[in-house]
C-alpha cells in the first residue's frame, strides 16, 4: 500500500540513478501519452468505420488548423513545466506557489482568446487551404465545437505539465486513462447510437477532456506539503507569468512553426485529393503512436533537467543525457522494426478499402526509419530545454520545417510533375519529412554537445 501511495507523490530526481529516474518517469508518462494520442485515433477510427473515408479525411484535415491555434497552451505549460520543475528541485516553496497561481491566470485568459479567434479564423483557413467541398462542413462543425470546447484541454494540459515538473506524471495518467475511456464510450453513443457524425466525435473529445482537467485542479489542491494554492498565490503577476512566458515563448513558438508549416503543406495535400488526404491521416495517426516514446523521454529529460538545474547537479545533468538519450535510441529502433513488419495490419485499423491501406502502408515506410532520428532530437532539446536554453531547439526547428521540409515537399512535387502526375509524387510530403527529422538530429546534437545550453542555467535563488 505504501509503495502504491508513492506513485502519487511529487518525485525528487535529483538523487538516485539518473537513467532509473528517468525510466520510473517516463512509464507512466507515456501511458498518459498513449491515451491522449487515443483521443484522436479513436475519433478517426469511429467516423472511418461508420461515417465513411471522406469523414476520415474531414477529420484529418482540421488537425493542422487545430494544432496552430492550441500553441498558447503548449507554450504556456512547457513554461510551467521547467519554472515548476526548477523551483521544485531548489525547494522554495513560495515561488512554487506563486508560480502555479500564475498558471492557472494565464491559462484563462489563452481560452479566451482561442474561443473568439476559431469563430474567426476557421472557415477561411479551410477554404484558403483548398480543402475540398465534399468535407469542408464537417471540418469546420468539428473545429468549432473543438475551440469553442478548449477550456477543459487547455486546463488539462497546463495543469498536468505542472504535475510532471513536481515529478508526479502518475495521477496525470490515471485521470487521462478515465476521460480516455469516457471519449471512447461517448464515441460510440454519439456517432454509432445517435448518428451525429463528425460533430459527435468533437463533442464526445470536449466532454472527456473537462473531465480530465477537473480532476488534475482536484490533485493539485490536495499537494499542500509541495506548495500552496491560497488566494494570495492565485493572483496575476508580471514577474512569474513573464517568467512562464519566456520560457514557454520559444516552445510555444517552434510548435507554431511546426503547425504552420503543416497547414501549408496540408494545402499541397489536399491538391492530391480525398483519398490521399485519408491515406494521410491513417499514416499521421500511426505516427502520433511512434512518436509518443520520443515525446515522453523528451518531457522527461526537461523534468530530469530542470529539477537537477535547480538543485545545482550539472554533472547529473549530462549524465542523464547519455543515458536518456541511449535508452530513447533503443526503443525507437524497435519501434521502427515493429512498423516495418506489421505496418499494413497497423493501416487496416481504420479503413476496409484496400487501396487506401497499401498507400498508407507505402508512405508510412518512407517516414519509418526516422523515428531514430527523432529520439535524438527530442531528448537532447529537453535536455536543454530544462537548463533553461529554449531558444536553441526553437532555431532549430524553425530551419528544418521552414528551410528543409516545405521547400522540399514542394520542390519534389514541382520537379515530378509528369501527365500521369501533373501536381507531382505524392510521396513528397514523407520524403520531405524524413529529410527534416535527419538534419534536425544532426544540428541538435552538434548544439548540444557545443555545450551553449551550460551557460543559460537560469538564476534559480
Amino acid at each position: 500500500m505504501e509503495r502504491f501511495k508513492k506513485l502519487f507523490q511529487a518525485t525528487d530526481m535529483t538523487v538516485g540513478e539518473p537513467w532509473k529516474q528517468i525510466v520510473i518517469f517516463t512509464i507512466p508518462m507515456l501511458i498518459g501519452n498513449i491515451a491522449q494520442q487515443l483521443y484522436n485515433t479513436v475519433d478517426s477510427i469511429v467516423v472511418g468505420k461508420y461515417v465513411g473515408d471522406n469523414a476520415l479525411a474531414a477529420v484529418g484535415s482540421a488537425g493542422p488548423i487545430l494544432n496552430l491555434l492550441l500553441v498558447l497552451f503548449m507554450g504556456i505549460s512547457m513554461g510551467a513545466s521547467i519554472l515548476v520543475a526548477q523551483y521544485f528541485g531548489a525547494k522554495q516553496r513560495e515561488e512554487l506557489s506563486y508560480t502555479i497561481g500564475n498558471c492557472i491566470w494565464l491559462t484563462a485568459a489563452s481560452v479566451v482568446i482561442i474561443m473568439v479567434l476559431s469563430v474567426i479564423v476557421v472557415r477561411p483557413l479551410l477554404e484558403l487551404l483548398k480543402t475540398p467541398d465534399s468535407i469542408i462542413d464537417w471540418c469546420t462543425s468539428y473545429l468549432l465545437i473543438l475551440f469553442l470546447g478548449s477550456i477543459g484541454s487547455a486546463y488539462y494540459n497546463i495543469l498536468s505539465g505542472v504535475l510532471r515538473g513536481l515529478g508526479d506524471a502518475f495521477s496525470a495518467l490515471v485521470y487521462l486513462l478515465v476521460s480516455t475511456v469516457l471519449n471512447i464510450v461517448l464515441d460510440i453513443v454519439f456517432v454509432a447510437e445517435l448518428g451525429m457524425g463528425v460533430s459527435g466525435v468533437a463533442l464526445a473529445t470536449v466532454i472527456a477532456q473537462a473531465v480530465s482537467a477537473v480532476l488534475c485542479f482536484v490533485r493539485l489542491a490536495k499537494l499542500t506539503d509541495v506548495f500552496d494554492l491560497k488566494p494570495q498565490y492565485v493572483k496575476l503577476s508580471s514577474n512569474y507569468a513573464g517568467s512562464i512566458i519566456k520560457l514557454g515563448l520559444p516552445s510555444g513558438l517552434t510548435q507554431a512553426i511546426f503547425s504552420m508549416a503543416m497547414v501549408i503543406v496540408q494545402s499541397l495535400t489536399n491538391s492530391f485529393g480525398e483519398a490521399f488526404i485519408a491515406a494521410n491521416v491513417i499514416v499521421m495517426r500511426v505516427d502520433g503512436f511512434a512518436m509518443l516514446p520520443n515525446f515522453s523521454f523528451g518531457t522527461a529529460m526537461t523534468t530530469y533537467a530542470g529539477q537537477n538545474v535547480g538543485a545545482r547537479r550539472l554533472d547529473r545533468v549530462s549524465k542523464g543525457a547519455k543515458q536518456g538519450t541511449a535508452i530513447a535510441v533503443i526503443t525507437a529502433t524497435v519501434l521502427t522494426g515493429m512498423i516495418l513488419i506489421f505496418g499494413k495490419q497497423l493501416m487496416g485499423i481504420f479503413t476496409d478499402t484496400a487501396s487506401l491501406v497499401d498507400l498508407s502502408r507505402d508512405m508510412m515506410g518512407i517516414i519509418a526509419v526516422g523515428y531514430i532520428a527523432m529520439a535524438v532530437t527530442q531528448s537532447l532539446s529537453g535536455v536543454m530545454r530544462g537548463a533553461g536554453d529554449t531558444m536553441t531547439p526553437m532555431w532549430i526547428s524553425l530551419f528544418t520545417t521552414v528551410v528543409v521540409r516545405v521547400p522540399v515537399a514542394y520542390g519534389i512535387a514541382y520537379l515530378t510533375r509528369t501527365p500521369e502526375f501533373p501536381g507531382g509524387r505524392q510521396e513528397c510530403i514523407f520524403i520531405s519529412l524524413l529529410c527534416s527529422w535527419l538534419i534536425g538530429a544532426i544540428i541538435t546534437t552538434i548544439c548540444y554537445l557545443r555545450g551553449r545550453w551550460k551557460k543559460k542555467l537560469l538564476d534559480v535563488k
